[in-house]
């Protein structure tokens, strides 16, 4: 009976083992290491505009979302027009972070109270969105944007969340996926083997949860990614380099990261900003979020992914990949 009982193990470790990525369903090899290289924060600041432009026309990323609530969407409107195939999504946008630098919700204080502070503007703080706002407030919130990006013309390839928001309650991310899945945008969920993401060490779900979540937003017709990293902006160690030493520096952390992540469909969340006089007075990131540009823009970057045989897609590709496969 021992020996039996050892066998089965070993069969279901290798089940496991055989199990196919989302990358797999999808149609891309066993094998395959593939890509979302993507911009967060295009809208906040011209410079982040800038950032993300250069890093998609003249480097590898190859995906960004936009903060509907800011001052500089209608700046990014042009390039939207003018290249209508932008992997665009929306990165939902629940907190204003900085100090002089504010926005506010565009469903409107009357209608979302608990997502407004004293000066008007939505939280600083996650847990500030967490502690006043309610889930109802968050699907307004989340649909208002949604509604601004399609009055401007703009259909979302995905939602993602700002500063994780959407990931720090329940309630909220329910209605996360439940908007999601009843607009049929994809959303972003690692829903795979989750190798990166356990390594940071910094997200509430067990496996059998990610496993249900991400089967959840397949059957619902929505293309799942196996794998996240979400932690390049803490690559902060910047202050003082020059701009050769910080491209270096950059483009080292993220060839280690890639060399590091598992067969799948990673992606990979940064900030690649060009930062102008301006940008200090908004954020004191402005040296990480360069480093980021650099990085992008870096041919021993893009050598390296040619060489290795990385596969880059994006949310547009998944979604068409997706509509192809037969459940």
């Amino acid at each position: 009976m021992k020996s039996i009982s050892l066998l089965l193990i070993c069969l279901g470790v290798s089940a496991w083992s055989r199990a196919q990525t989302y990358a797999e369903r999808l149609g891309y090899p066993a094998d395959a290491k593939v890509l979302i290289l993507h911009v967060d924060d295009i809208g906040m600041s011209y410079d982040s505009n800038l950032g993300a432009i250069k890093a998609l026309e003249n480097g590898v990323a190859n995906s960004l979302s936009i903060m509907m609530p800011c001052g500089w969407v209608p700046g990014f409107l042009p390039y939207l027009k003018q290249h209508p195939d932008t992997d665009a999504g929306l990165h939902l946008t629940l907190t204003s972070e900085w100090d002089n630098y504010r926005w506010g919700p565009l469903a409107g204080k009357p209608a979302v109270p608990g997502l407004v502070d004293e000066q008007g503007a939505m939280w600083g703080t996650v847990n500030g969105t967490v502690q006043h706002a309610t889930a109802d407030e968050i699907e307004q919130e989340i649909r208002a944007q949604i509604d601004r990006s399609r009055s401007m013309g703009w259909e979302p390839t995905h939602l993602d969340s700002h500063m994780g928001v959407l990931f720090a309650n329940q309630a909220f991310f329910m209605r996360y996926l439940k908007v999601g899945m009843e607009e049929h945008i994809p959303v972003l969920f690692p829903g795979g083997h989750n190798f990166l993401i356990n390594e940071e060490g910094n997200r509430g779900f067990t496996p059998e949860m990610a496993a249900a979540i991400g089967k959840q937003l397949w059957d619902a017709g929505l293309p799942v990614i196996d794998d996240l990293h979400a932690s390049s902006y803490d690559w902060n160690k910047t202050k003082g380099m020059s701009d050769e030493a910080l491209r270096d520096y950059k483009t080292e952390k993220y060839i280690a990261l890639i060399a590091k992540a598992k067969p799948g469909i990673t992606e990979i969340i940064m900030h690649c900003t060009e930062p102008t006089e301006v940008f200090e007075h908004i954020s004191s990131s402005g040296d990480t979020r360069k480093g980021d540009l650099l990085a992008m823009t870096n041919p021993v970057l893009k050598k390296y992914l040619e060489d290795h045989h990385i596969i880059l897609t994006t949310w547009r590709e998944l979604s068409e990949r997706r509509a192809k496969v037969k459940d």
